[in-house]
């Protein structure tokens, strides 16, 4: 029985992505705690410091490539926030 399907299909598809790395897991995890924490609301807001510090990631740099990157790749649609006082949009796209 699969009690959640999108941390299933998830780590299903990780698993034969070579670009994928820890961090890049570490960083969709914390994505997928935000958009649990909001009730599974899709799309969700995110607050950069929060998912930085629940990913256990440092450097904005490292930060930025890798959201890039999981956009690039398809996990994520970013809708980055041109505003410092407005939150950046995340869809967690349906991995299967």
């Amino acid at each position: 029985m699969e009690l959640f399907p999108p941390l299933t299909g998830f780590y299903g598809a990780v698993a034969e992505d070579l670009r994928i790395s820890s961090t890049h897991i570490s960083l969709y995890m914390a994505l997928m705690q935000q958009w649990n924490l909001l009730g599974g609301r899709n799309p969700f807001p995110i607050d950069r410091d929060v998912v930085m510090r629940t990913a256990k990631i440092s450097a904005r740099k490292t930060y930025n490539k890798c959201l890039n990157n999981l956009q690039d790749y398809g996990y994520i649609k970013y809708l980055p926030s041109s505003n410092s006082f407005t939150q950046s949009i995340i869809y967690l796209k349906s991995i299967q």
